[in-house]
């Protein structure tokens, strides 16, 4: 396999989440060889808006705040994010992050298949 370069500005950002958020999938299981990478995506997530509640079967997810502050929530209660916190969401767990701020908030999101 050689390397794969790709330019962010060239990936163009898809709906996510029913349309509450968009992404960019700046790698997907098509780009690599294991079977236990899912993606990396970069989220963004509107002012008012939420990744309502879901979950990733059998697949954990870590998630970079990379701008913004708001919340995340899960089945044990509610958490607040801010630029630089990382979160490690277990495979199938119910979760949703919520922006309530006035701006567009930023994350990086990498899912590995248990």
């Amino acid at each position: 396999m050689k390397i794969i370069k790709r330019s962010s500005s060239d990936i163009p950002r898809e709906e996510a989440h029913g349309g509450s958020g968009a992404r960019k999938v700046y790698a997907s299981s098509e780009h690599l060889e294991s079977t236990h990478f899912e993606a990396m995506t970069h989220g963004y997530l509107p002012a008012g808006n939420s990744f309502d509640w879901h979950d990733h079967k059998d697949t954990e997810e870590i998630m970079v705040v990379l701008k913004g502050s708001g919340e995340v929530a899960d089945e044990d209660g509610e958490y607040t994010y801010s630029s630089g916190d990382v979160f490690v969401f277990p495979a199938n767990t119910q979760h949703k992050i919520n922006n309530s701020s006035n701006e567009e908030h930023e994350m990086l999101f990498v899912r590995v298949k248990v």
